[in-house]
Parts: C-alpha cells; sequence; structure tokens
C-alpha cells in the first residue's frame, strides 16, 4: 500500500505531460493514433503538420501520423530555394509539403482519405461550395495553371484546387457554368 502511495504522484506526472522523457511524442498516446487515421486540413495546418513544424523528415512523419513514405528535395521558387517532402503511398503521391525558413510554409494535399473539418475532400464538385468564381477563384499558376484556385469560404489558409474539361484560350478562366462540372484535385494549406 505503501509503494502504490509513492507511485500515483509519479505516475500522474507522467500522464499530465510534466515527464523529463525528451523523445515522448505525447499524442502517440491519443486512441485516435494507435489506428493511423488519416490526418485533417484545419485553419491550423494538416494534421500535426503547422507554420512551427521543423522542415525535417521526423517531424513530418509524425505530423502525417507517420502514414506515408516520405522522399525529399530541393527546388527553386520565385528564386528561391525549397525544401519539399512527397508523401507517397505505394507509387502515388499523396501530399506535398513544402518549407520555407526551416518551417512547414505550404502542404497541398491530394489523399482522398484527407479532409477539411467542414467535411470537404478530393472530388467535391464547384458547385457544392461556389455559386460564382468572381471574387473567390484565381486562375491556377505554375504546376497548376490548367485548373482553378479557389479560397475556402471563411479561410485565411484553405484555399481548393478546382480540375475538369475546358477547351478555351490559354490564360483565361472558364465561365461558372463550366466551374460548376469542376471537382477539387487538390486541398491547399498555407502559413
Amino acid at each position: 500500500m505503501k509503494t502504490l502511495r509513492l507511485m500515483l504522484p509519479g505516475v500522474l506526472l507522467l500522464l499530465s505531460g510534466c515527464s523529463t522523457i525528451s523523445n515522448m511524442h505525447w499524442s502517440s498516446l491519443s486512441p485516435m493514433s494507435w489506428f493511423g487515421s488519416s490526418p485533417e486540413v484545419s485553419e491550423q495546418g494538416v494534421g500535426g503538420l503547422n507554420a512551427s513544424t521543423p522542415m525535417n523528415e521526423e517531424a513530418v512523419s509524425e505530423g502525417l501520423n507517420d502514414n506515408y513514405r516520405l522522399r525529399s528535395g530541393m527546388k527553386t521558387d520565385k528564386g528561391a530555394v525549397v525544401r519539399y517532402f512527397e508523401a507517397m503511398d505505394d507509387k502515388s503521391l499523396m501530399i506535398i509539403v513544402n518549407g520555407e525558413n526551416g518551417t512547414v510554409s505550404r502542404v497541398d494535399v491530394m489523399d482522398k482519405e484527407v479532409k477539411t473539418e467542414s467535411g470537404v475532400e478530393i472530388g467535391t464538385p464547384f458547385s457544392d461550395l461556389y455559386d460564382k468564381a468572381y471574387g473567390a477563384c484565381a486562375k491556377g499558376t505554375g504546376d497548376d495553371a490548367q485548373s482553378v484556385e479557389c479560397k475556402a469560404p471563411g479561410s485565411q489558409h484553405i484555399s481548393y484546387l478546382f480540375s475538369g474539361e475546358w477547351r478555351g484560350p490559354e490564360g483565361l478562366m472558364p465561365a461558372d457554368d463550366t466551374l460548376k462540372k469542376w471537382t477539387i484535385s487538390k486541398i491547399i494549406w498555407r502559413k
């Protein structure tokens, strides 16, 4: 009984997060992480990834619940060198994590299992979220030049990339009637 009374404060201290175990990740004790649940896109980030997540393999993998195989690379973006991680599932590219100044700056989600807090997912039609593109959308740029990017309603950090068929002039955005048939091909979070 005396041993139990001495152990109880130690166990409570350990469970409260005041432990001196430096490599313990408290999120791993959550039942939600036991089964490798898919990350969620919110204003704060994607899963455990946010603007303060270091751009290293361990932190990025942990932020994505260790659900993916990562490969890293470097590229230039607007004259600056940007480090990135590609999160793979078998052979498919599911998520791209870009970094700036040593931390995560942008996350592009193509994984159909990853949704926003409000339930928006890859494949959601434009017409489910918008009546018209004006004021919310712009022509995609770079690799996404054939798509249209729209700010998520009520969000400062999330946008949706819509893709579909259109045979109009290059450089112009499709009309709203055409966009209504397009669907989300990518969910983007920016810090």
